[in-house]
């Protein structure tokens, strides 16, 4: 599947219609970015599964603001539209794969128990 660029016009729609989401954070002057990017199209092409994507903090400085992006490249996972995962630094190829094993595995019915759970005693 091709990576896709998000906008502030289509990134909550995005997220929104796609159950797993890969959001690679990154800028076209960042070296690692341009190092990353060859290890993160070729994950992409064998998992059909999940909707890659990438945002230019240059470009995109709102939705790098609303995520609070201060170092790049950052990746962050989504899964039914919940955050599961925010990291930066570029990630070799083995561990990228292994990630996203890992929150594929997921139960997300009990993620969402425990934010429930997080944030009714945040609450109280």
């Amino acid at each position: 599947m091709a990576v896709i660029e998000l906008t502030q016009d289509n990134f909550e729609e995005t997220i929104t219609n796609n159950p797993f989401v890969l959001v690679d954070f990154w800028a076209p002057w960042c070296g690692p970015c341009r190092g990353f990017a060859p290890v993160y199209e070729k994950v992409s092409a064998d998992h059909d599964d999940i909707l890659f994507a990438k945002v230019n903090t240059e470009d995109e400085q709102q939705i790098a603001a609303h995520f609070q992006i201060r170092s790049i490249p950052t990746l962050m996972i989504f899964r039914d539209q919940i955050m599961i995962f925010s990291q930066p630094g570029a990630l070799p190829e083995g561990s990228l794969r292994e990630l996203l094993v890992k929150a594929g595995e997921l139960d997300m019915a009990k993620v969402r128990t425990e934010i429930e759970q997080q944030q009714g005693s945040s609450n109280a």
